[in-house]
C-alpha cells in the first residue's frame, strides 16, 4: 500500500492510494481480491458507507507491472488503544450495520470459509477440552441464512477515525473491501468480535454483538447459530494469531505479545462454549 501526492502543472495535488500485489504467496487471488475490491468501491459509491473512491485497476497486470489498484486518499486514522474503546466501539456497530444495508445488484460472490475442523491450531496453554468442543462445532452443518453484503475483515484496523482533541471521536473511512461477500451478517460480526476480543479483551466480543443489535442490526434468532458463526471466526483466528497480531505490535501495542494474544482467544473460546450452555 503507498500513498501518493499527485502535483498537476497548476500546482494543485490530489493524494491516492495505489494497492500492489507484489509477494507470491498472494499473487495467486490478487485478481479476485482486485475485482472484488473495486466492484465493492463502485457499489458502495454514495451510499452512507465513507469509502475511497475507485480510480482504476488492473487486476491482471495487462498494463502494470503488478495487479494493482487506484483510489482515493481517505483523512483518519485507525485506533487500537484501549483507551475511548467505549466510545469506538458503538461507532463501529452503527457502521456495520449501514454496511449491511447496502442493496446490491448484482451481489458480490459468496463468502469463502477461513478454517475446518481439521486446520485449527491449538494454543499450548488452551484448555484441550474446551477447544475440542470448539471444534465440533465446526463438524456440524452450516447454518442457513439470509443473505447480506459483507465486508468480511471488519475491523478496527481497516476503519478510519477522526479523533481530534475536544471533539467526539467518528468514523471517516472504511478501507480494504478486498475479502467483499455474500453471506450472514452473524459471520461479519463474530469477525469483528474477535478482533476486538484479541485487542481489548474477550468482554468486547459480546459487547460488539450486543451493541450491533443495539443499533438496529439483525442477527440469527438461534443461540446455536450465532454460535457456529462466532466460534467458526474465532476458531479462524487460532491458524495466524501471530501474524494478526504483529501489526497491532508494530502500531504501538507493545503489550499485546504473543502469550498475551494466545491467552485471551482461549478465554474467547471459552467464553463462547460457556454462554451456549447457558
Amino acid at each position: 500500500m503507498r500513498k501518493l501526492t499527485i502535483w498537476t502543472a497548476d500546482g494543485f495535488s490530489r493524494n491516492l492510494v495505489l494497492r500492489t500485489y507484489t509477494d507470491p504467496a498472494n499473487l495467486q487471488h490478487a485478481e479476485d481480491s482486485l475485482e472484488r475490491e473495486s466492484t465493492a468501491l463502485t457499489t458502495l459509491s454514495g451510499s452512507a458507507v465513507p469509502v475511497p473512491e475507485l480510480v482504476t485497476f488492473d487486476s491482471t497486470a495487462t498494463h502494470c507491472e503488478y495487479p494493482s489498484l487506484l483510489m482515493t486518499h481517505l483523512p483518519g486514522s485507525t485506533v487500537l488503544a484501549d483507551a475511548g474503546v467505549d466510545d469506538r466501539v458503538p461507532l463501529l456497530a452503527r457502521q456495520l450495520v449501514e454496511i449491511h444495508a447496502v442493496k446490491a445488484e448484482p451481489r458480490p460472490r459468496e463468502y469463502q470459509a477461513m478454517t475446518t475442523a481439521d486446520t485449527v491450531v491449538v494454543p499450548a496453554r488452551a484448555d484441550a477440552e474446551v477447544w475440542a468442543a470448539a471444534i465440533d462445532v465446526l463438524r456440524g452443518p452450516v447454518p442457513t441464512y439470509d443473505g447480506r453484503v459483507l465486508h468480511r475483515d471488519f475491523q478496527p484496523g481497516n476503519v478510519l477515525f477522526d479523533v481530534s482533541q475536544n471533539a467526539a471521536p467518528s468514523i471517516t473511512g472504511v478501507v480494504d473491501w478486498a475479502g467483499a461477500s455474500w453471506g450472514p451478517t452473524d459471520l461479519d460480526v463474530a469477525h469483528c468480535s474477535t478482533n476486538l476480543a484479541l485487542l481489548h479483551g474477550p468482554q468486547w466480543g459480546p459487547r460488539f454483538a450486543s451493541a450491533y443489535e443495539e443499533a438496529g442490526g439483525v442477527l440469527s434468532e438461534s443461540t446455536r447459530t450465532r454460535q457456529y458463526w462466532r466460534v467458526r471466526d474465532a476458531l479462524a483466528c487460532s491458524e495466524e494469531v501471530q501474524s494478526w497480531a504483529a501489526p497491532w505490535r508494530e502500531a504501538g501495542r507493545v503489550d499485546l505479545t504473543p502469550g498475551v494474544v494466545e491467552d485471551r482467544l482461549d478465554a474467547y473460546i471459552s467464553m463462547l462454549m460457556n454462554a451456549s450452555g447457558q
